[in-house]
């Protein structure tokens, strides 16, 4: 689904309710549903959404009203994809650590003649 907004820092629940064509309850509704939105609100209490806000909601719609998903099913996904991104992570980091070992070996190596 793509979202027509203009480019700016943050958008009002009004903005993002009228691109994803729901109702602000809505919105307001998955907020407390999901971990992955936490829009900041201003000194009168109206939040604010960020484009990361917005991709989660992108992300959160697509699994819901376009997938079908329950929303625990939709949070588990969301859930399963966190930890592969945090797996991966990790796997990544031990490559670098190799890696910066094997290279520190041949550069003692390369002094060595």
């Amino acid at each position: 689904m793509h979202i027509d907004l203009p480019d700016k820092m943050y958008y009002k629940i009004g903005e993002i309710a009228k691109a994803f064509n729901v109702k602000t309850s809505l919105i307001r509704y998955w907020e407390k549903e999901f971990k992955t939105l936490h829009p900041k609100k201003n000194k009168n209490g109206s939040r604010l959404f960020t484009k990361k806000d917005v991709a989660s909601l992108q992300h959160i719609y697509y699994l819901v009203k376009e997938k079908g998903y329950t929303l625990e099913g939709a949070k588990q996904k969301i859930k399963d994809k966190r930890n592969l991104g945090e797996s991966k992570l990790q796997v990544n980091q031990a490559v670098i650590s190799r890696l910066e070992s094997i290279k520190h070996e041949l550069l003692q190596i390369r002094n060595q003649l």
